[in-house]
């Protein structure tokens, strides 16, 4: 079984040696002592969220204070061809569901998206609520699948917006997918003609609409912007589930699953 992870930030962990013991206070603290009721001797992997993973032993525990004798210190890779996620805002939480199943299996950034169609609307006055809770999500799930890197979340963005962002990642290299019922390639069709001439840290770019789907003039404009559209199977999967499915059959293309 792998050990329980928590947070851990500052210049402790970019410091932290085997042998060293180290204090984890606050929120991460409380949680592993009265949550999960971690006691002296146990094996933890503190996590900084870029790449670092602490392997550590408890020492000692009190309220809100975590004493821990580092173990083995590791600093993991990133993957070769990074998945980003963009999520039409859904009503019901079914965004953050793909949020939280992203994370889980593997994306490494998530971006907001206010589809033409999407019932749920961020106004000015919601964003900055809105984004703690997608990012609270987001950290939640990386304990939760005890990753070391935490996927960012990128600023929220109309169509337009998009439109100008996929012309620069394509301008950059990355395979940009608009996941679609009536698209004619498949999405394991476009990983596959791309990856031979993609670049280690190339990205590949998935975009999910919203309930209502994506509306011609969204497609059309992400598609002149160097988009391809991609068909994820027979059935149509709901806003929460087809960017976790895409994402497994991505990353298991890549090599990484």
């Amino acid at each position: 079984m792998s050990n329980h992870s928590f947070v851990i930030e500052g210049q402790q962990a970019q410091e932290a040696a085997p042998g060293d013991i180290l204090e984890l206070a606050g929120a991460e603290a409380h949680h592993a002592v009265t949550v999960k009721r971690v006691t002296a001797g146990e094996h933890l992997d503190l996590l900084d969220g870029k790449g670092l993973r602490l392997t550590v032993e408890v020492t000692a525990t009190a309220k809100d204070l975590l004493s821990v004798k580092v173990l083995r210190r590791t600093e993991e890779a990133i993957s070769d061809h990074p998945v980003t996620l963009v999520q039409a805002l859904s009503k019901g939480d079914r965004d953050l569901q793909a949020v939280e199943s992203g994370v889980e299996l593997g994306v490494l950034a998530v971006r907001p998206w206010q589809a033409d169609r999407s019932i749920v609307r961020w106004n000015a006055a919601k964003v900055d609520k809105a984004m703690a809770k997608w990012r609270a999500q987001v950290r939640s799930a990386q304990k939760q699948s005890r990753r070391a890197y935490e996927p960012e979340v990128l600023a929220p963005l109309g169509s337009k917006e998009l439109a100008k962002t996929i012309a620069a990642d394509v301008a950059n290299g990355a395979l940009v997918l608009v996941l679609h019922e009536q698209a004619e390639n498949s999405v394991a069709e476009r990983v596959i003609s791309w990856l031979p001439r993609a670049h280690a840290g190339q990205e590949v770019i998935v975009i999910v609409g919203p309930e209502g789907g994506i509306s011609d003039t969204e497609l059309q404009s992400f598609i002149d912007a160097g988009a391809h559209a991609a068909l994820l199977g027979q059935h149509v999967l709901r806003a929460s589930t087809a960017g976790p499915a895409a994402l497994v059959l991505i990353r298991h293309l890549i090599g990484e699953i």
